[in-house]
């Protein structure tokens, strides 16, 4: 097949040589046959102006699988991702990517496939939105699969354990991984899958990972290695195995023989009861350890956060998110429940900035069903649904929708006669209600148990009774708990007293997690303190690091403390010298660059202005903040604590303020302008996200940088860099099958006289590869660019 034509279309031109191939996979073994649909949504047929004819191309190719099937194996309908990003970071909506699959999963519905694949998935989102396109469209059989890094997370962050909890959830039928690497390296990341999977798992790795041979891109594991290795896959908990990059059907063949009498593990009868972000899981063991679900974000009784909110503005939800997530909770409640503001409007808008900011799952806190399901819809996990009660009408509309949306929930033993009287009410209407849940299809490893905590003031037995909740339903039911822990001392003196003395009892009595605030360390040191005296897994270690945190809070508490009194009498350069005889920690960072490493878009110009009023000059701000900033963003981000989206999230927020910055400059007459580089896509690739990252990212640092943008022929790229006098060149190239084009660059450099620097990255792309076809560099990601650039220019 030619380069920088459209796939489908040739092989609609072509189809005999589609036929043989599939035919001659299917002697060898195949059981399920990809129907080559893999980039028929109306997004990609649109960069060939064909998306007009998205049903008939799909069809056409749909017919070619059938007729290379002859009945002998399953045809799948293939579906990935459309290139595009996703809101916040890109312009394209949720529901408007699920439209998308729409079409297409309706097009291979009415082709007639067996069953759907979405596979090389690098965002859980988009993954999601898939499925759920396809759920909406039929009841067929769906297989997912994910793209892992070599760091073990996808593109944008997730872990294999967080993919499997959230798609099993929301009812696909197998899921796992396929591309990227060779069938050895999947290992690890199947046996990491299979302690979460109760559905079967795939793994469809490659034949090794691309070599240069020549003028071509090659596989050189042999179809022997392949199939030794492919026995390995089944031993960590595979039980669909098959072949991506670079197999053939001497591969299958060899792994069909290696594998068909092995007895693959038994997918896990009951699933975990685990939460899930896009980025982390949080388990809860009715065994385990205490944990605190973040209360923070609540509007009622807080007037500033609903000024806030009715001014259309989330900074204090950021804020709230971050500091709570800092102060050990383990998952952050998001309720938006105030008067003057559109709360199904603001209770999206508060999800896509608190996942922004945090990794933590959120539990979903309204009363209206139809904002749930809004809700839950565009929630990138697993969330926890807070609540659903016995009553009627309430339960009739959400047990059905938080079941389609794979979610945990709260269940809160309130019926149509309102809040039991007694224990014994409580707990019959508990049971209703959990046997409505199960007919449903929930099991106890999806609810969690309100206990209904009354204030003790008013019900002398509140909390005997709610200790007797929790142990029945630990001891009795299999089931986890949580209490609105504050309830308990509503209307007393002194309260965080008997919230912390209530907390320790219920600890002892079975409670698994409260709604509390984590800024009060009293509460959060009685939980660690209780856990350890329980002998809870990992609690002794976990008791010592809170302690030190606490410490640390303490140092830094009491060092503003002496600041604000030096300073009000006239005393403030003494503040420092204080500060260090007490070893506290380092004061607060500027606001500038905290306002980078948090992603904090919208409040950076503000802040800027207010250091500018100060007397800092605008190159000052950048160099010595907003630099420094994205540089210890870059760190974090090859440590794994920070991901793709905050790494956006930060470019962007330097870059709005440089854009405001930059023109307050005065420049020197004799100063020298920073390098211009230029970058592209290499022809035939139409993938660009990593590609524009890195143009945001040297922007950022001052060199001009010129995007030609995705599917560049060579000669297009080394005449710019010609005319631009660039000093590097940056490739990118996604594909194994285009990134020989890289070598044509060079090659055309050559030829043409380019002096500069030439650079290539990209997920096919390795350092071998680089040093191969003769590139002055290879970077693993945007961050990594920069450095590179740096060195190279130095």
């Amino acid at each position: 097949m030619p380069i920088g034509v459209c796939p489908e279309q040739w092989i609609l031109e072509n189809r005999d040589v589609m036929i043989d191939l599939q035919r001659r996979f299917v002697e060898a073994g195949s059981q399920i046959l990809y129907a080559p649909t893999f980039t028929g949504n109306r997004l990609k047929l649109a960069e060939y102006g064909l998306d007009d004819q998205l049903v008939a191309i799909n069809q056409g190719l749909v017919a070619i699988s059938k007729e290379a099937a002859q009945g002998k194996a399953l045809v799948a309908g293939d579906m990935t991702m459309t290139g595009q990003q996703l809101y916040p970071m890109g312009e394209l909506t949720f529901d408007g990517l699920v439209d998308v699959y729409r079409e297409q999963a309706q097009a291979l519905y009415d082709a007639g496939v067996d069953l759907f694949i979405v596979e090389t998935m690098m965002s859980l989102q988009e993954t999601r939105a898939c499925v759920l396109a396809i759920k909406e469209v039929c009841d067929l059989p769906i297989m997912a699969t994910l793209t892992f890094e070599k760091d073990g997370r996808t593109l944008y962050g997730t872990p294999p354990e967080a993919a499997v909890v959230v798609l099993q959830n929301l009812g696909v039928d197998a899921v796992g991984l396929n591309c990227s690497t060779g069938p050895a390296d999947m290992v690890e990341t199947v046996r990491k899958m299979y302690e979460y999977a109760t559905i079967p798992l795939i793994a469809k790795p490659n034949a090794g990972l691309p070599e240069l041979d020549g003028d071509k891109t090659v596989y050189k594991t042999t179809p022997e290695e392949f199939a030794q290795d492919g026995r390995l896959l089944i031993e960590a908990g595979a039980h669909i195995v098959g072949g991506c990059c670079g197999t053939t059907p001497d591969h299958i063949r060899a792994l069909h023989e290696a594998v068909c009498r092995l007895t693959p593990k038994a997918p896990h009868a009951s699933h975990h009861r685990v939460l899930a972000s896009e980025r982390q899981v949080v388990e809860i063991k009715l065994d385990g350890s205490f944990q605190v679900i973040g209360e923070r974000i609540n509007p009622t009784g807080k007037k500033k956060l609903q000024a806030e909110l009715r001014a259309g503005k989330l900074d204090m939800v950021r804020a709230m998110a971050r500091e709570q997530e800092r102060n050990g909770a383990s998952i952050l409640d998001v309720n938006m429940g105030t008067n003057g503001i559109d709360e199904k409007e603001m209770m999206l808008k508060a999800i896509y900035e608190v996942t922004g900011v945090s990794g933590l799952p959120l539990s979903i806190d309204t009363s209206s069903p139809d904002i749930m399901e809004a809700a839950l819809r565009i929630y990138p996990g697993r969330a926890l649904v807070n609540s659903i009660s016995c009553e009627t009408e309430k339960r009739k509309k959400l047990l059905p929708v938080v079941k389609k949306y794979g979610a945990m929930f709260i269940a809160l033993p309130v019926s149509d006669n309102g809040i039991p009287k007694t224990l014994e009410e409580k707990h019959a209407v508990l049971d209703e209600l959990l046997a409505d849940a199960y007919d449903h299809g929930f099991s106890p490893e999806d609810v969690v148990v309100d206990a209904l905590v009354a204030t003790v003031g008013a019900a002398p037995t509140s909390a005997l009774d709610c200790m007797a909740t929790f142990s029945h339903c630990k001891q009795d039911l299999g089931l986890a708990t949580v209490c609105g822990l504050s309830n308990i001392s509503f209307g007393l003196p002194d309260r965080i007293y008997v919230n912390a003395t209530f907390l320790g009892m219920a600890i002892a009595s079975g409670l698994t997690m409260a709604i509390a605030n984590p800024s009060q360390d009293l509460l959060m040191n009685t939980a660690a303190a209780a856990n350890m005296l329980m002998n809870k897994e990992g609690s002794d270690l976990a008791y010592i690091h809170r302690m030190q945190y606490f410490d640390k809070k303490e140092a830094e508490r009491k060092r503003q403390e002496e600041a604000e009194l030096l300073a009000s009498h006239g005393t403030a350069g003494a503040v420092e010298t204080a500060g260090e005889s007490q070893d506290a920690e380092q004061g607060p960072v500027n606001p500038v660059y905290q306002a980078v490493l948090e992603g904090e878009k919208d409040a950076v110009v503000a802040l800027a202005q207010e250091e500018l009023a100060k007397g800092m000059a605008p190159d000052a701000i950048i160099n010595d903040l907003l630099i420094p900033a994205i540089t210890e963003v870059g760190d974090l981000y090859d440590k794994q604590i920070y991901f793709l989206p905050q790494l956006i999230a930060s470019a962007n927020t330097m870059e709005t303020a440089i854009a405001y910055l930059e023109p307050l400059i005065k420049k020197d007459p004799g100063q020298q302008d920073m390098a211009t580089i230029v970058i592209a896509t290499v022809e035939g690739d139409v993938h660009d996200i990593g590609k524009n990252l890195v143009g945001l990212m040297l922007r950022n640092y001052g060199y001009k940088v010129i995007d030609l943008g995705k599917d560049v022929p060579a000669g297009t790229i080394i005449e710019t860099a010609l005319r631009e006098k660039a000093s590097v060149v940056g490739l990118s190239a996604l594909m194994t099958t285009t990134m020989m084009h890289m070598k044509d660059v060079i090659a055309e450099a050559a030829d043409k006289q380019y002096g500069g620097k030439i650079i290539i990255g990209g997920a096919a792309v390795t350092p071998s590869f680089s040093d191969e076809i003769g590139a002055d560099g290879y970077s693993k990601d945007a961050a990594d660019c920069v450095k590179l650039v740096s060195r190279l220019l130095s």
